[in-house]
């Protein structure tokens, strides 16, 4: 129950400062959904018991967005892009991989994430204001990589040339019960690109999205799942800090877009739910992600239903 009272403290703050868009989320409002066909390549099976990982094709759904809860802000202003992936399994089931072309999170605990959400007021910018930065740095020391991290990142040209990271550790487990700490990243096929300064000016609202129709349309468009494996003191409960860039890289499988579907709009992709053989860490903030998904998901499906009425 303090968790959902502070989920809910947490979206209100959102809305007040970014304003009430109905209907929307609460963040990373605005996207673009795709259907998707994910083909495991053997790799999985040392790693994980599960299936879609291991071995076969499982169809997806698959949502690319930009990370303000603004969704009337220009692509530009939101250089952090999102890929939200829902693997349909077997009977019904579902689990969700969510990444970020920003490789750490700002704030390692909720109750941090909720009070900075006082002090960025010029993030409703797109880029927080020199000022507002040398408070967060001061106040909240283990933010400050991610916040320079973001400061002076650059979006990505396309949807299709982010490289998307799993933010959060997870656990492996394999055929014989054995954990291993595991990061998630989706690689473009199509590589790493990112826009200078000067063509992220002249980017607006919706080109992302008509680029990313236009590439599909004209031919494949893929991404490879790879597992950075933890080595030992490697933290797995603090999404502010990332691993060495040394770590092994396992590749489990490609995903393919197929075609463009607006049913990713009203799925709620939420990373704490998996398939057996994945766990969650004991990170604070992927835990809080639940009950904060839920409060985004339930508010926007009241606001659709009003509509309705």
């Amino acid at each position: 129950m303090a968790d959902e009272r502070h989920a809910e403290t947490a979206v209100n703050k959102i809305e007040r400062v970014f304003g009430e868009h109905e209907t929307y989320r609460r963040a990373h409002s605005r996207g673009i959904g795709y259907r998707a066909v994910f083909t495991a390549n053997g790799e999985g099976k040392k790693w994980t018991v599960a299936q879609h990982l291991r071995e076969g094709e499982t169809k997806a759904v698959v949502r690319f967005s930009h990370s303000a809860p603004d969704p009337f802000w220009t692509d530009n202003l939101s250089p952090v892009k999102g890929m939200a992936v829902q693997f349909q399994l077997p009977d019904g089931q579902v689990m969700n991989s969510v990444g970020v072309t920003s490789p750490i999170f700002f704030s390692r605990t909720p109750e941090v994430f909720t009070e900075m959400l006082d002090i960025a007021k010029s993030f409703k910018k797109g880029r927080p204001r020199l000022r507002d930065l040398i408070t967060l740095f001061i106040k909240y020391p283990e933010s400050r990589a991610a916040i320079r991290i973001i400061r002076k990142m650059q979006s990505p040209a396309s949807f299709a040339t982010g490289l998307y990271h799993s933010i959060h550790a997870f656990y492996l487990v394999n055929g014989t019960g054995q954990r291993g700490p595991v990061k998630f990243q989706w690689q473009p096929e199509a590589g790493e690109e990112s826009l200078n300064p000067a063509e992220a000016a002249s980017v607006e609202k919706g080109d992302f999205e008509k680029e990313l129709e236009e590439r599909v349309a004209r031919g494949e468009t893929a991404f490879r799942l790879i597992a950075v494996i933890g080595d030992a003191g490697d933290p797995v409960d603090d999404p502010t800090k990332d691993w060495a860039k040394d770590r092994k890289k396992v590749e489990l499988g490609r995903l393919v877009l197929m075609e463009k579907t607006d049913d990713a709009e009203g799925l709620l992709f939420d990373p704490t739910v998996l398939a057996e053989g994945v766990e969650c860490t004991d990170d604070p903030i992927l835990h809080f992600r639940n009950p904060a998904y839920a409060v985004s998901y339930m508010r926007r499906e009241k606001e659709k239903q009003a509509g309705r009425s």
